[in-house]
């Protein structure tokens, strides 16, 4: 546990805000896998932070054995996520001993991030990303993206006939789907896949990941 950086004034105003892509209330550590979901999934987007005995009604209780709650957050951060995830535990005293902890999850430089609910079984294993307000489960093409985002290289693609199918969809329509995009092109849905990679890494098109299905939109000219 590192000392408190928040007082509980600073606490009340961060609850104030509510949930959002960058913070999560969580009431106790009944569920330490949802917990960890967030965890996950601040370090493959961008960063946040995790307040545990704060309810989603933005009501302050805290926690009565932070002890035992911080134990069990960090056995199962250390233990479930992998690769190692970089992260922070502070605590904000209330009333009556209760506190609240406070997980600061940076941006990770070396996404994806995954859970393995099974260390012997390394390739049962989710990656999460934040979209608005909650963790979502990471698509293929999302986790490709993750990994493309880390390596130190220029992306090139050819701009071919499917590639102008698809823009020519774009232009007529706000997105496009793996799916969609398979179907227009008269392609295999690999190649569809890898195209949409491609194009997102190049900055042409923007991902909006979802729990259903990912979107693909043309990127905005900054």
């Amino acid at each position: 546990m590192n000392p408190s950086v928040m007082d509980y004034q600073a606490l009340k105003n961060l609850v104030k805000r509510g949930e959002g892509s960058n913070l999560e209330f969580k009431l106790k550590t009944n569920h330490p896998e949802k917990i960890i979901r967030g965890v996950v999934a601040f370090a493959n987007t961008n960063g946040g932070i995790m307040l545990i005995g704060v309810g989603d009604d933005k009501k302050i209780p805290g926690l009565k054995y932070a002890d035992e709650d911080e134990y069990l957050l960090v056995r199962a951060i250390n233990k479930f996520c992998f690769p190692h995830i970089s992260y922070t535990i502070d605590r904000v005293q209330l009333y009556d001993e209760r506190e609240v902890l406070v997980i600061r999850v940076p941006r990770s430089p070396t996404r994806p991030h995954y859970i393995i609910p099974d260390p012997a079984d390394p390739d049962n294993k989710k990656a999460y990303v934040r979209v608005g307000d909650k963790s979502v489960q990471a698509s293929r093409e999302v986790r490709e993206i993750l990994k493309g985002e880390q390596a130190e290289r220029g992306i090139r693609f050819t701009y071919g006939d499917k590639e102008h199918k698809l823009m020519q969809h774009l232009g007529e329509h706000n997105s496009i789907t793996v799916d969609l995009f398979a179907s227009i092109a008269g392609i295999s849905r690999r190649i569809a896949s890898r195209t949409l990679v491609l194009l997102v890494l190049a900055h042409v098109l923007e991902i909006h990941p979802s729990d259903v299905m990912d979107k693909y939109t043309t990127r905005a000219i900054q």
